[in-house]
């Protein structure tokens, strides 16, 4: 979330950058003000009866010892009443801190100055495209129907066994899935970040630490006697594994890289262009995480998209990088891009990454810290991104390599899946 001091002494320029997401600030930050200008006073109130306080306590043991005992009865009374005093404005200082926190919830992240303003995904700028869209043969066939075709792919055994969203891999498909997960994997790795295998399901305070609550889309699903989360995706448990740690400067940047399974209502998504394994309420994703000294971070995050084209390229993929405006940019972002790839069966593009920079506005949350050379504590940004998401990179590998004689598998997940057709 934003630091409330940031707001306080910029708080013109916060409610121009947030007009970017078309999002009204002017409200809410002067509410934050008013309420972080009551913490304030009230913090300071309290102080001072809790030094008068302490004061007095001396003042007592000193009369004590000096046998005025009724002066320090007198004392006593007045000290009982700082007591009572302080117990009040504890009360109040609580309950403004809290409300504080929750308008601080509501307020979305400052976009970077390269964000273009607009309101929906129509007025986002692409800045690279790559690859050739082959030129697929009189046959070809969307994903979800060579999927029955070739046996790989089950999307009614999955709505039986759980309901819509949830498809089964069969045979190659299987394979092929488990694949492309090793290949991110190892390509991850071999860029210098670090594995991990987290949890699958997350606590509130860490759905709080990065953002994906509260859950204003209602996009979470809740295990409501644990008051678990299953995760929507690998940057919550593996961002939440720095809340509340101080990283030493030298130990930047932190690299890790994570496989998990992702879960996501998609409330409201129908329609024929969310069939097949275009939208999923679980699938398979391999994440990057960074944290990173402030200065760096947007260094990092044009490393991250370079990793990325690099894969795509690899794949054989067509794909483009767009650059989202601010009305189509996720809360916790300050910049965010994304990449796509050609579905050529489906003659539309597909998003397969994104790829953002946070800032300090998750660190903020997470109370992510890194102690400068000055032995100061500072803010970190965090970054993460997709590297890859499988769903879409499957059904365009699908489309895109298919021939009259079955799927080709491309030459780098050869040695990973041991075939290298789907007949």
């Amino acid at each position: 979330m934003l630091q409330t001091a940031f707001i306080r002494e910029n708080r013109d320029h916060v409610i121009q950058a947030l007009g970017k997401r078309h999002f009204d600030a002017e409200a809410l930050v002067d509410e934050v003000i008013a309420l972080d200008e009551k913490r304030r006073s009230t913090q300071v109130a309290l102080d001072t009866v809790l030094s008068e306080s302490n004061k007095l306590s001396k003042d007592i043991g000193a009369l004590m010892k000096a046998g005025e005992k009724a002066k320090a009865t007198l004392i006593r009374e007045k000290t009982a009443q700082y007591k009572e005093k302080s117990k009040e404005l504890t009360e109040v200082l609580n309950t403004v801190s809290e409300e504080l926190t929750q308008a601080l919830y509501k307020l979305p992240n400052v976009p970077a100055d390269s964000v273009p303003a607009g309101k929906s995904e129509e007025d986002n700028e692409e800045i690279a495209r790559s690859g050739d869209i082959p030129e697929l043969h009189g046959e070809a066939m969307p994903h979800w129907e060579l999927a029955k075709k070739y046996d790989i792919i089950d999307f009614e055994l999955g709505n039986k066994v759980t309901g819509a969203g949830f498809p089964v891999y069969k045979g190659k498909g299987a394979r092929l899935q488990r694949a492309l997960i090793n290949y991110f994997l190892d390509k991850n790795t071999e860029a210098g970040y670090n594995e991990v295998q987290v949890p699958h399901l997350v606590n509130e305070a860490s759905g709080y630490g990065t953002g994906q609550l509260p859950d204003k889309e209602g996009q979470m699903y809740h295990v409501g006697v644990d008051d678990l989360y299953l995760i929507p995706t690998a940057e919550v448990p593996v961002t939440n594994m720095f809340r509340d740690v101080i990283v030493e400067e030298k130990e930047l940047p932190v690299q890790c890289t994570a496989y998990t399974p992702c879960f996501r209502r998609e409330a409201g998504s129908y329609g024929a262009h969310v069939r097949g394994l275009n939208r999923l309420h679980q699938f398979d994703k391999v994440e990057i995480v960074r944290v990173e000294k402030p200065e760096n971070s947007y260094a990092a995050l044009d490393g991250m998209v370079d990793h990325i084209k690099m894969l795509l390229k690899e794949l054989g993929l067509p794909y483009r990088v767009l650059r989202l405006c601010g009305g189509d940019m996720g809360f916790t972002a300050a910049l965010t891009y994304d990449f796509e790839v050609f579905s050529t069966a489906q003659d539309r593009w597909l998003e397969i990454s994104s790829v953002s920079n946070f800032e300090t506005f998750q660190a903020n949350r997470l109370k992510l810290r890194y102690r400068d050379k000055e032995g100061k504590n500072q803010l970190a940004h965090t970054l993460n991104g997709s590297s890859l998401a499988l769903p879409r990179v499957l059904a365009g590998l699908l489309e895109n390599y298919q021939t009259p004689e079955g799927i080709v598998i491309p030459e780098v997940l050869r040695p990973y899946t041991g075939f290298d057709m789907i007949n």
